[in-house]
């Protein structure tokens, strides 16, 4: 049997165990190593995968940043930090109509920058904005529109997990793709903001304008908060300046986080715990997806199947923009339906190879794979930040929910296209300080 069908065995028995509920990190493991198997005829070769790497993952100084930002996310969490950062944001422009949804976008941005994930943004943010939006009679398609779209920059600004893991998948420097996402979040950001004051212009019913707060509240604002915008500096700017590594900055700020809550008197000892369980849970769900997706990629790699369907789609002829387009359209139909993680891992073993054939700039498509798989995120049938936000609220219908978010996919839609246009505006950070590639 030729190699490359023994690697369309092992695909679709991948999405045979993934249709039959088997884990998906498990799922990749198993077709990972029987399709290795069946090609060099000997399974004991093929068992050694599993152990080889799980210690290559498992040793690896890459993959280490991830639960401690979990760590730093979830003791900002339990800190109230997000609610800081949604105080200073209504301070300074609550007064203005819709001025609490656009406290919101600023609130998620904030506090994507110290969570890094997109759900927990959501989810927090609902349980933050959307009662204060609702006792000033904002729109509940606005409201919970503005909070759904709000979270999916939690997956974009850096530090991001997702970006993190692709850059440990496809061997892409980490803080090279931490500063090329600087530039397509600022856009997301005012892109949303943009959407917000346009729908509250063409229909002021969505929401009213509340009373401008006195200086003295903002500045009792910046003093209950400074600590979230100190937190932020410290990581990120740490970062950009050189002063740490980015597992120094992902340690530094798990301790930062975890002294802010301690000091605050949040920190319980029941609240510690759930801390570490909820981050040991997500890095082992992490890992176990990390490990299967290495295998799987290892096995399909040696089976010539990537190098087969790459040399098939260049054959056609097709411009490597429409080629650009179809995947970006393949992202947003995975984004809607499966989580974050397992859309990127299941799809870059035939990806990768076909963006690097066509010329593109590896860390130019990161960016933009995130951002498509972030706007699935709030895509219908599924979309996982409104499916989480309808499990907070069950007496708000799902169609009010796709309905407050479709204007923000269009901004959304709006700001991959630029970016496609103009990949300078990714690459731009990137090349004007010299960062490895």
């Amino acid at each position: 049997m030729e190699p490359y069908i023994v690697g369309l065995i092992g695909m679709g028995l991948m999405l045979l165990l993934i249709l039959l509920h088997v884990p998906i990190g498990v799922a990749m493991g198993i077709a990972g190593v029987a399709t290795f198997g069946m090609i060099r005829g000997n399974l004991t070769p093929a068992l050694t995968l599993f152990g080889v790497e799980t210690v290559s993952k498992v040793g690896s100084s890459e993959l280490a940043v991830i639960p401690l930002f979990l760590l730093m996310g979830s003791f900002a969490t339990v800190g109230g930090l997000s609610a800081d950062l949604y105080r200073i944001a209504y301070a300074l422009i609550g007064h203005i109509r819709g001025g609490l949804a656009v406290a919101t976008i600023g609130g998620c941005a904030g506090f994507g920058a110290i969570c890094g994930s997109s759900v927990a943004t959501a989810s927090t943010m609902t349980r933050i904005a959307l009662p204060e939006m609702m006792k000033r009679n904002y729109s509940e398609r606005l409201a919970t529109g503005s909070i759904a779209a709000g979270g999916t920059l939690g997956m974009l600004i850096p530090p991001s997990i997702i970006l993190v893991l692709y850059g440990v998948l496809t061997e892409q420097f980490v803080k090279t793709l931490f500063v090329a996402a600087l530039i397509p979040a600022v856009l997301a950001v005012a892109l949303h903001v943009i959407t917000i004051l346009i729908l509250v212009r063409r229909n002021p019913d969505l929401a009213s304008t509340g009373e401008r707060q006195p200086w003295s509240e903002l500045g009792r604002a910046l003093r209950s908060g400074w600590t979230a915008v100190a937190l932020m500096i410290v990581v990120t700017g740490g970062i950009y300046a050189g002063i740490f590594s980015v597992n120094e900055s992902a340690a530094v700020g798990a301790f930062l986080a975890f002294l802010i809550a301690l000091f605050r008197g949040r920190l319980t000892l029941k609240g510690f715990w759930s801390a570490l369980q909820e981050t040991a849970a997500t890095t082992s769900m992490i890992y176990l997806m990390t490990i299967g997706a290495s295998i799987f990629t290892y096995a399909v790699t040696i089976s010539g199947l990537p190098e087969m369907l790459v040399d098939g789609i260049r054959d056609t002829g097709l411009p490597g923009i429409w080629v650009v387009v179809l995947l970006m359209i393949m992202y947003l139909i995975l984004g809607s339906i499966f989580e974050t993680i397992s859309s990127m891992v299941i799809t870059i073993p035939f990806v990768f190879p076909l963006i690097l054939s066509y010329g593109y700039d590896p860390i130019w498509w990161g960016v933009l794979t995130v951002m498509v798989i972030e706007i699935g995120m709030i895509t219908p049938p599924i979309g996982m930040n409104v499916f989480v936000m309808k499990a907070m609220l069950p007496k708000t219908k799902l169609s009010t929910i796709y309905a407050g978010v479709a204007p923000f996919i269009v901004a959304d839609i709006l700001r991959l296209a630029i970016l496609v246009a103009f990949p300078a505006l990714s690459l731009f950070l990137v090349n004007m300080f010299n960062l490895p590639r």
